[in-house]
């Protein structure tokens, strides 16, 4: 339905660095705290650890114990949670964001852009591939942190203009939340979408998607960057766009002031936190966001373009 809205909720934590049980305890308080309906939860780049660069020691698989916790979470409080965590696969270290849904499902992307200035990219083995997810009707691209300094890879391309694109349908739709969700997945490898799956479903025409996510662990030094480009990423893709930041100091004493954000399609701020662990709930309007494409349709004058 075009007027159905959508509760996301910001959870922005001051880290415990490199310690999984106690930054999981306080991640139940704070989902345990919500008072608002449980729709989607967000928590930040490596939620669980903080961003280092040892994971040797840190990293799970996909059966491992944080992504159980993501699922034991998910089903116990009936949303979807999602974060990025360090992930062991076929040798590779990941930095990997997870969409868990209620019913145990889920749909994961892997950091593109890794940040070479604190030497990510000698550590981490950087993703192919976009994800953009789906509930209740709408579409969420999911991004980490440093992408956010890369326009191309968030920028909004016409559904079913330019590109295959491969589709997964989780085909859940749990009572007790409403919920329709689903990911698909679009590759950074000349179109070619790869699905889960194996379930090649097409999108209707038009924008890709309604919300731009970013999950972080963005310094306050550069902290003028992450709101800029994050007002900017709304405002070219005519989307929500959210950023869920850390806050205080990590191991290596860089000190994060969270700034997490909420900007409207227009690129209006909806709501920020500075230099405080908080949560939030946003409700999410779609149809003034409709409202806004339909009376000023930038998104139809785009250049067309293909990722190669």
């Amino acid at each position: 339905m075009a007027n159905q809205s959508l509760n996301v909720t910001l959870i922005q934590p001051d880290i415990v660095w490199e310690d999984k049980p106690a930054n999981l305890r306080q991640y139940e308080q704070y989902i345990a705290g919500i008072r608002e309906r449980r729709e989607v939860v967000v928590l930040p780049e490596m939620f669980s650890t903080g961003f280092s660069m040892a994971p040797e020691g840190l990293a799970e698989g996909m059966d491992g114990a944080t992504v159980q916790w993501m699922k034991d979470i998910a089903r116990q409080y009936r949303c979807i949670l999602t974060g990025s965590l360090i992930i062991e696969e076929e040798g590779r270290f990941l930095n990997r964001l997870v969409w868990m849904q209620p019913d145990g499902k889920y749909g994961y992307y892997d950091k593109r852009h890794l940040f070479a200035y604190a030497r990510e990219h000698e550590h981490y083995h950087p993703g192919t591939k976009r994800l953009i997810a789906q509930v209740k009707g709408w579409k969420i691209c999911l991004q980490v942190c440093y992408d956010l300094r890369f326009p191309v890879w968030a920028r909004q391309r016409r559904a079913g203009a330019e590109m295959r694109r491969g589709a997964e349908d989780a085909g859940s739709t749990p009572e007790h939340t409403g919920m329709s969700v689903g990911m698909r997945t679009a590759a950074g490898d000349g179109g070619n979408g790869r699905e889960h799956t194996g379930m090649g479903t097409e999108m209707n025409a038009g924008p890709e998607y309604d919300v731009l996510l970013y999950v972080a662990n963005w310094p306050e030094v550069r902290s003028l960057a992450w709101k800029t480009l994050l007002q900017a990423r709304a405002i070219e893709n005519m989307s929500y766009t959210i950023g869920v930041n850390r806050v205080g100091k990590d191991g290596k004493g860089i000190y994060h002031s969270g700034d997490s954000s909420v900007f409207g399609p227009m690129g209006e701020l909806l709501w920020q936190r500075s230099d405080a662990a908080v949560c939030h709930t946003v409700t999410l309007d779609k149809e003034m966001m409709i409202r806004k494409r339909e009376r000023f349709p930038f998104l139809e004058d785009a250049d067309p373009f293909m990722i190669l």
